[in-house]
């Protein structure tokens, strides 16, 4: 279902041996992904269960628990997360794949990774203090400063001095969402009618281009790929994806699959649609500034219009009307939308950081 997992070497014996550690035990975990039956023929894989095991509960306590952040357990736990996670989407691929979908083992496996992590994320966030807010004034006033911020030295560094050979590092990181948008919001959308359900399906018909696949997002960003004779299957670029991008697509994982946490993904995606124009931009600043074809810049071209349109639809016919159905528990809405910025924020300077290194070995 991947690419073979390849991680770069560290440099001292101590990263090395838990880099190897939890490849291996990454490698474990996927041959307990493709049992047959998993649930009930866990006792014939107890050596690889109790191995695996060991390393969730190692690596939760370096993410989550120690003093210092060990990005490589953060690695090896997102990855986790998200292979259980994409089982919630159909690939087109093999159907034995999706054997172990309704897993128990691997439903204990999410919960025991996802409790740590989401106790670790919310306390980076004053939430008593967003319990007080005006909520709409607050939604406001967030998606005005956001629609149009200031550059950052990481939105400059893009802008201004990102090579060719950054670019294209950026969009195989891109890729790894770009060639399935729209994806997880799918997944929120049943239910009964109303007009915020209406509006949430009309920013998801765009994003699949009206049921055209020609002009459906994802066909924009392979069309940039396929400029570079990159490739443009989708997770093709897996093993590049920084842990905190991962961390963004499971957190979409986790507010989709929970409907008592729809407030704060409506909170996320307002922040989503509002400040995607910004991103955008910069990235299609660095692709003049190099002189790439139209083709090789499409897809910020054309997210920049939409987007511009969705964030209004976000924050007027979703957000707001959510705080007067939802008055007690609106509060979780600018809870969302500051999550999803501060993580948003976290992958854009590791996308950085991995674009600096693509470049340094250049």
């Amino acid at each position: 279902m991947f690419p073979i997992v390849e991680v770069a070497r560290q440099s001292t014996q101590v990263k090395e041996k838990y880099l190897t550690e939890y490849d291996h035990a990454e490698q474990q975990f996927l041959l307990l992904l493709a049992t047959e039956d998993l649930d009930n023929n866990l006792a014939q894989q107890t050596t690889i269960v109790s191995s695996f095991e060991k390393a969730v509960s190692t690596a939760i306590n370096a993410a989550y628990e120690a003093d210092s952040q060990d990005d490589l357990a953060h690695r090896f736990l997102q990855r986790i997360l998200y292979r259980i996670n994409r089982l919630n989407l159909f690939w087109y691929d093999d159907l034995q794949h999706y054997t172990n979908e309704r897993s128990l083992y691997l439903s204990s496996c999410r919960n025991q990774i996802e409790a740590a992590w989401q106790k670790w994320e919310l306390a980076q966030i004053d939430v008593a203090a967003l319990q007080k807010l005006d909520v709409k004034q607050a939604l406001i006033d967030r998606a005005n400063a956001d629609l149009d911020p200031p550059l950052s030295a990481a939105s400059r560094y893009i802008r201004e001095e990102m090579t060719e050979t950054g670019y294209r590092h950026l969009l195989a990181i891109g890729s790894f969402d770009g060639l399935v948008e729209g994806s997880r919001l799918s997944r929120i959308l049943g239910g009964t009618a109303n007009e915020v359900q209406c509006t949430l399906v009309r920013v998801l018909l765009e994003e699949y281009g009206n049921g055209r696949l020609s002009r459906k997002h994802s066909t924009f960003f392979a069309q940039m790929l396929a400029e570079f004779g990159m490739n443009t299957e989708p997770e093709g670029y897996f093993d590049l994806v920084p842990w905190e991008v991962l961390a963004c697509a499971n957190h979409n994982f986790l507010l989709t699959e929970r409907r008592r946490y729809y407030l704060r993904y409506s909170g996320g995606l307002t922040y989503f649609e509002v400040a995607g124009p910004a991103a955008y931009r910069n990235y299609l600043a660095a692709a003049q500034r190099l002189g790439l074809s139209n083709a090789a810049m499409g897809y910020w071209e054309l997210h920049i219009k939409e987007d511009e349109r969705h964030g209004q639809w976000m924050l007027e016919d979703v957000a707001l009307p959510l705080v007067e159905r939802y008055p007690k528990e609106a509060w979780e809405l600018v809870l969302g939308y500051d999550q999803e910025k501060l993580m948003s924020d976290r992958a854009a300077e590791a996308v950085v950081r991995s674009i600096r290194q693509a470049e340094a070995v250049n």
